[in-house]
């Protein structure tokens, strides 16, 4: 006779099912649509010079790898991404901690906060190119600039979030404002941070995006402006696709690097 399984055994594989079948509809969704497209721009139903076609994409993808270094593009746009990205994650803490040590300058700063942060961001890059020069540093702040604000203010609001009862058990116990921070408000806010980094990961890679469209001679933002300069579709298209898959692959990194953090933590 087969054993009876248990409730939880029940749960687990019928999580596990709907992971599969998740994962099944996902490569089936994206593999129909790429052979519709091919079909379509073979029957002539959509124009392959304007909107190209997975096959020309592939042998597009071979000629700039050979000849146009498209290795060398994507690394400058991931190092450009990751820099900034770094740099927003500290330069968050470091004023998130700040207002959350002074209620005054807190007041005082928040309304700044709110109105950079509200600012289109594209509008700041020509000021930098012309501060800076047309250069990585330019880019990289263009990346700071669209994600920076946002940042700060989400860490701030969840830092003061943060039960006040554990907060006066620290000073109860002749604790300190440092001790409170690393005891209580950190830890508390490790959740919060992930959430944070993987919105951030997306918006330093849309501010690097914006630098180089201005400021690059190299990097898959470069690629596509010379690409729709000279109509060269396939360049746009195959760019924009890499994109999207670095965005991919960095929020995946993100999202493993807080599973293993969770099951540290449990």
């Amino acid at each position: 006779m087969k054993k009876a399984l248990s409730a939880q055994e029940i749960y687990v594989r019928s999580v596990k099912r709907t992971d599969h079948k998740v994962r099944f509809w996902r490569i089936f969704s994206g593999a129909a649509i790429l052979a519709a497209w091919e079909w379509c721009t073979r029957m002539e139903m959509i124009d392959s010079f304007i909107f190209s076609s997975p096959s020309k994409l592939v042998r597009c993808f071979q000629t700039l790898l050979s000849d146009e270094g498209l290795a060398g593009h994507i690394g400058i746009t991931l190092y450009e991404t990751l820099a900034s990205f770094l740099l927003v994650i500290g330069i968050s803490l470091v004023f998130a901690v700040l207002l959350w040590r002074s209620r005054t300058l807190s007041r005082i700063v928040e309304p700044y906060m709110v109105m950079l942060n509200s600012l289109p961001k594209s509008a700041l890059a020509p000021l930098l190119i012309v501060w800076l020069g047309a250069n990585y540093k330019t880019i990289i702040l263009t990346g700071i600039s669209v994600a920076v604000f946002s940042s700060v203010m989400s860490l701030y609001t969840g830092f003061m979030e943060v039960d006040p009862e554990k907060i006066k058990l620290i000073d109860t116990l002749n604790g300190t404002s440092r001790d409170a921070l690393y005891k209580v408000v950190l830890p508390a806010n490790i959740p919060n941070l992930f959430s944070i980094m993987k919105v951030n990961i997306g918006l330093c890679l849309v501010g690097v995006i914006i630098g180089e469209f201005m400021a690059a001679r190299r990097g898959l933002g470069y690629l596509i402006i010379y690409g729709s300069q000279v109509f060269k579709m396939d360049w746009v298209i195959l760019s924009i696709l890499i994109l999207c898959m670095i965005a991919m692959g960095l929020y995946l990194l993100l999202d493993l690097a807080e599973k293993i953090y969770q099951k540290k933590a449990s």
